[in-house]
C-alpha cells in the first residue's frame, strides 16, 4: 500500500511504560484528534535481567490494568487498532500469558468483542545452540563471547521482533496486537510502513515516541505523545497543554540511549539521523524531517536470555566515623580474606561475591573517578553477598557484616561503631540473582518464521 501524496497518518503513545500511568484528560484530547492507531510499550531490560530469568513483571499487574483498561475501550469503541510491545515486562512466554490473562479481565468486564493478534518473540535453545555453531552469532556491545552452556542455562530467551510481525498482525484484521519482546520504535512505525510511508521516518517518529511525553519539556514518560507522519516530514506535540516540545528537546530526545548522535539500529537496518532537522510548529510541537533508512546486508535479531547465577543477600549500613571513611579499602579488603577463610571448607572462594558499594565514595562510577577529596562526612555501604544457595548467601552476608562491624584498621580509636544500621534485622535475603547470558545478534536467514502471528477471537 502506497502513502498517497497529502496523505497523513496520527498515532497516540499513552505513555512511556504500560504501568507508568498518564492523565485521562490527556487520553481525551488525544482520541478527540481521531489517530489511525493507539501504542503503548509494555516492557524494558532496563531493571536488569531478573525479571527476564524469573519470568516476573517489573510493573504491578494493577498498575498496568489501571493504564490498559481505558485505551482499550477506547481503541474498541472507535475501531482504532491498538499496539502493545514487550508484554508482561520482558516478552517472554510468562509475561505474555499473564498479561493476556489480564487483557481478558478487561474485556470480560467492559464485555468487548474484538480480533486480537499475539506475537510471541521466544526462541528455543536449540535455535540459538544451531546459530552458535554455525557461526551465526555475534556479541551485542560488550558481552561475553557465548558458549552453549550459556545457552542452555537460560531460563529464557527472546528475540527483539521489528515491525514485519506487527504489519503482519495489522494486515490480518487484528484490532489490538500484543506483542512478546519488541523494539520500541516498531510500536509505532509498523502501521506507517504498512501504509508505505517511508520507513526511515517511520521508525524515527517511533524512537521519538515510546517513551510518550518524555520528549517535551517538561519531560514526563507517565504522559501522552501524539505523532503525525507525512510524505516527507513527521510532527510530535504533548497532548497535555501543559507541557511543550521544542527541537532541542526532540533532537535530545532522539539520542536517548544510543552510543552515536548520528544514528540509531533496528531489525530493518540502520536509521541514519545524519541529515536531520527540527523545527517548531504550533502550540508546543515540532516537525522533523531527514531520517533515511539503510538496509542491513544481513537480517539479524538481538536476542536476550538470561539465567541464574546464584542467591543474594544484602545489608545497608552507614559510615560516619572519618577514619573507618578513610580505610574502607583496607577494611573490605580484610573482611574478604576473613569471611573467604572462615567459610573455606563449606565455600570455595570462586562461588562467592562479596562487594561492598560505597555510596558517597565511588558506589556508581566503581573505579571511572577518583576518590572525593576530602572524604564525605557520611558514606552508605551497601554489602552485596551472592552465593550457590540463599543460606549460603545469607551465611556470607551475616559473617561479613558482623566483621565490618568490628574489624581493626591502623589508626582505630574505638573497639566498635564502624556501621551504623537503619533497619533491624539488618540482613535481607533477595532471592535468585540472573545474569545476561546471551545477549547477541542472531542472523537469521527468514525473519517471519521467528515470530508467528496467532489470531483470536476475544
Amino acid at each position: 500500500m502506497s502513502a498517497g501524496k497529502g496523505r497523513r497518518l496520527r498515532m497516540v503513545s499513552l505513555c512511556g511504560l504500560l504501568g507508568y500511568g498518564y492523565p485521562l484528560q490527556s487520553l481525551e484530547r488525544a482520541l478527540a484528534m481521531h489517530p489511525d492507531l493507539i501504542g503503548v510499550d509494555a516492557g524494558s531490560t532496563d531493571p536488569g535481567p531478573y525479571y527476564l530469568g524469573a519470568g516476573e513483571g517489573f510493573v504491578s499487574t494493577a498498575q498496568a490494568s489501571r493504564d490498559l483498561e481505558p485505551a482499550l475501550c477506547a481503541a474498541i469503541e472507535r475501531e482504532t487498532p491498538l499496539v502493545v510491545g514487550t508484554a508482561g515486562g520482558s516478552g517472554a512466554k510468562p509475561h505474555l500469558e499473564r498479561f493476556l490473562e489480564m487483557l481478558r479481565e478487561i474485556a470480560g468486564r467492559n464485555r468487548l468483542h474484538f480480533r486480537l493478534a499475539v506475537i510471541p518473540a521466544d526462541v528455543a535453545a536449540a535455535t540459538v545452540l544451531e546459530a552458535l555453531r554455525e557461526g551465526r552469532l555475534a556479541p551485542c556491545g560488550h558481552s561475553h563471547p557465548l558458549t552453549e552452556e550459556h545457552v542452555r542455562a537460560c531460563t529464557h530467551i527472546v528475540a527483539q521482533m521489528g515491525t514485519e510481525p506487527i504489519i503482519r498482525a495489522l494486515d490480518g484484521g487484528a484490532q489490538v496486537v500484543i506483542a512478546g519482546r519488541c523494539c520500541d520504535a516498531a510500536i509505532f512505525a509498523a502501521e506507517p510502513i504498512r501504509h508505505g510511508f517511508d520507513p526511515g521516518l517511520a521508525l524515527h517518529l517511533g524512537k521519538i515516541m515510546e517513551c510518550g511525553a518524555l520528549c517535551a519539556t517538561p519531560g514526563g514518560a507517565n504522559d501522552v505523545l501524539i505523532g503525525t507522519v507525512g510524505a516527507t516530514c513527521f510532527e510530535v506535540f504533548p497532548a497535555n497543554p501543559e507541557r511543550r516540545c521544542t527541537p532541542e528537546s526532540v533532537a535530545a530526545h532522539s539520542l536517548y540511549e544510543q552510543p552515536d548522535p548520528n544514528c540509531f539500529y533496528e531489525p530493518e537496518g540502520k536509521v541514519d539521523l545524519s541529515n536531520c532537522t527540527f523545527e517548531p510548529v504550533g502550540e508546543g510541537g515540532v516537525k522533523v524531517r531527514g531520517a533515511c533508512l539503510v538496509p542491513p546486508a544481513q537480517d539479524a535479531v538481538k536476542l536476550e536470555g538470561a539465567r541464574c547465577v546464584g542467591y543474594r543477600a544484602i545489608t545497608i549500613a552507614g559510615v560516619r566515623d572519618p577514619g573507618t571513611i578513610e580505610r574502607l579499602d583496607a577494611l573490605e579488603h580484610s573482611v574478604r580474606e576473613t569471611v573467604t577463610r572462615a567459610l573455606a571448607d563449606v565455600l570455595p572462594p570462586d562461588q562467592i561475591s562479596l562487594r561492598f558499594l560505597r555510596y558517597g565514595l565511588d558506589g556508581v562510577t566503581g573505579p571511572l573517578e577518583g576518590l572525593p577529596s576530602p572524604p564525605p562526612r557520611e558514606v552508605g555501604l551497601v554489602i552485596d553477598a551472592v552465593a550457590p544457595s540463599q543460606d549460603l548467601a545469607d551465611r556470607v552476608l551475616k559473617l561479613a557484616r558482623s566483621t565490618a562491624l568490628h574489624q581493626h584498621y591502623d589508626g582505630r580509636k574505638t573497639t566498635a561503631g564502624n556501621l551504623a544500621f537503619p533497619f533491624s534485622p539488618s540482613d535481607f535475603s533477595g532471592g535468585p540473582v540472573y545474569e545476561f547470558s546471551v545477549y547477541h545478534l542472531m542472523q537469521v536467514p527468514d525473519l517471519s518464521a521467528l515470530f508467528p502471528v496467532e489470531f483470536q477471537e476475544v
